[in-house]
């Protein structure tokens, strides 16, 4: 298994942290704290772009820690953009199973 810190090493070498469906799949605490910490080394010097379908006041629940969520949050909306989707989904408009 790698060592999270030599991971986070290459991270901060990227100039774009792509974190897919936040929230989709549990997070224990160890993996709250790596993303916690990704995030706060991005902050001002990396772009990350997040895609989740939970509103930020379910993050808290989803990092089992309200404060560290607080955190992520404030440093994306400080320089960020929140895009958000409405409408059917695509998959499921064009799924080949109808």
């Amino acid at each position: 298994m790698p060592c999270p810190y030599l991971e986070l090493a290459t991270i901060a070498k990227t100039g774009l942290i792509i974190i897919d469906e936040l929230g989709y799949l549990p997070i224990d605490k160890e993996g709250a704290r790596l993303l916690y910490q990704v995030i706060a080394n991005a902050y001002e010097n990396q772009s990350i772009i997040y895609t989740s379908n939970l509103e930020f006041s379910r993050w808290g629940t989803v990092l089992g820690d309200t404060q560290m969520a607080a955190a992520i949050i404030d440093r994306t909306v400080h320089h960020g953009r929140i895009l958000r989707f409405a409408g059917t989904s695509y998959r499921i408009t064009h799924a080949t199973m109808k």
